[in-house]
Order: structure tokens, then C-alpha cells, then sequence
């Protein structure tokens, strides 16, 4: 997954939110009464979940390509997603799957429109101060973030904590083995989260000086794709919550 933001941020924007993810955990869920006639394969599904989860966050604490770090962002969702359906909550990762369509989407999209203000620059060393000069994709930015780092009310927190939450109380090593992990993943999402937006918006800049001059907002029309994305990660999970998990839920 990191490696496909060399191609363009709409095409990465479509592969991380949608293809790549989907691919695998769709057919998990689909299998579902396959995977639960086989409790061992289970127990392989959510150690590999929770390692990945752990191990991709780690990973996007250290990256300075702004792209990348939302690639490794991507490879650490999924693995909460495949480690719920390892602790057999289908409907739960089917939920944390609809909902990181919309903000990491929106992400992508979002440094797509930072990268095209600074004239193709992807090296968070050399943003900064940007606030004043982008307010709108700053604010887009956040909406993103916080969804992605589990914000109450926006749609993360309604599925990733959720996941988290079933995982301590499945009562099995297993569980308590995707918790802790899945735990720690969630400070270092909020920890990398936060440092691209205090690398990008806040301080002083570091761009070359010849950048400045050219430091635009996005045009109309990606600007109504980005509010429509900030709308699905602004309220997906509130009217979703009931359709994918609790008691009675079709799923």
C-alpha cells in the first residue's frame, strides 16, 4: 500500500479508501460461516490483524512523505478491521469499513490539494505556516484527522472504539492480545495525526521561498468533493450505528 502514492492522489484516494481494502475484508465477511467452522483460522485472522495494526502505525510515526503517512494510516485501519472479524464482529468491521471510506478518502484528497498548492511538494520538512494561506483545507484536514483518530461524535469514534471495545470483552487471550495493540495504535494514530498538521499548518514555513507566491486553494468543483467527503466523515457514523451494530441489526 505505500508504495501506490507514487500514482496520482485522486487514484490513491480511490485504492486506500475502496479497492484495496475492500478486496479482502469483503471476503472475509462474505465467509463469515467458513471462518467460524475453523475457531484456529480465527485465532490466526486476529493475531495478523492486530501485528498489522501495531506495526503500520509505528511505521507512519516516522515517515516525513505526507502521502505515506497516510498509507501506513490505511494498513492500520485495516488491521482493526480484519482483527474484528478475527474476533468474529462482522458487522462491527463491515461498520469501521464504511466509515474509513469517507475520511481517509477525504484525507487523501486533502494533501492532494495541499501537495497542488506548493507546487508537487510532498516532504512535510518543507511545509509549514500554511493556516493563513489554505484555511479551508485546513479545516477539511482536521475534520479528517479527528475522524480518523476516533474524535467523539465524528464517524471514527463510533466504529474504531466500538472495535476496541469488543475486543476486551471477548474474555480470551486472543481479545485482550487485539486490545492492548489496538490500544497503542490509537495513541500513535493520534500522534501521527497531529504531527502532519502541526508539520503543515502551524509554525513557520519551511517552503522555498520561490513556493509561496504560488500557494493556492483548491478550485470550486474539489472543494464541493472535499465538503462532501467532510460531510460523510462528520455524521456517517451517527446515522450508521444503528444499522451496523447493536441488537436487531440486519447485519
Amino acid at each position: 500500500m505505500p508504495d501506490a502514492i507514487e500514482g496520482p492522489t485522486p487514484v490513491s484516494a480511490l485504492i486506500h479508501a475502496a479497492t484495496i481494502v475492500t478486496a479482502g475484508v469483503f471476503l472475509i465477511i462474505r465467509s463469515s460461516a467458513l471462518f467460524e467452522a475453523v475457531p484456529s483460522v480465527l485465532l490466526f485472522v486476529t493475531f495478523v490483524g492486530a501485528a498489522t495494526a501495531f506495526i503500520a502505525a509505528t511505521s507512519g510515526l516516522l515517515q516525513n512523505d505526507i502521502k505515506k503517512v497516510i498509507a501506513y494510516s490505511t494498513c492500520s485501519q485495516l488491521g482493526y478491521i480484519i482483527f474484528a472479524c478475527g474476533l468474529s464482529h462482522y458487522a462491527v468491521s463491515f461498520f469501521h469499513l464504511f466509515n474509513h471510506a469517507f475520511f481517509k478518502a477525504l484525507l487523501f484528497l486533502s494533501a492532494g490539494a495541499l501537495i497542488h498548492a506548493v507546487a508537487n511538494e510532498q516532504d512535510l520538512r518543507k511545509f509549514g505556516g500554511f493556516v493563513k494561506y489554505l484555511p479551508f483545507t485546513y479545516v477539511i484536514f482536521i475534520i479528517g484527522s479527528l475522524a480518523l483518530t476516533g474524535f467523539p461524535a465524528l464517524s471514527g469514534y463510533y466504529s474504531k472504539d466500538v472495535i476496541i471495545e469488543v475486543a476486551i470483552s471477548t474474555l480470551s487471550v486472543s481479545g485482550a492480545y487485539a486490545y492492548y495493540l489496538g490500544t497503542i495504535t490509537a495513541f500513535c494514530t493520534s500522534f501521527y495525526s497531529l504531527r502532519v498538521l502541526y508539520l503543515a499548518f502551524y509554525g513557520r514555513t519551511r517552503s522555498p521561498r520561490p513556493y509561496l507566491p504560488g500557494v493556492h486553494e483548491v478550485a470550486p468543483r474539489i472543494g464541493s468533493a472535499l465538503t462532501i467527503l467532510a460531510l460523510g466523515s462528520l455524521f456517517s457514523g451517527t446515522f450508521g450505528r444503528d444499522l451496523f451494530t447493536g441488537f436487531g441489526t440486519p447485519f
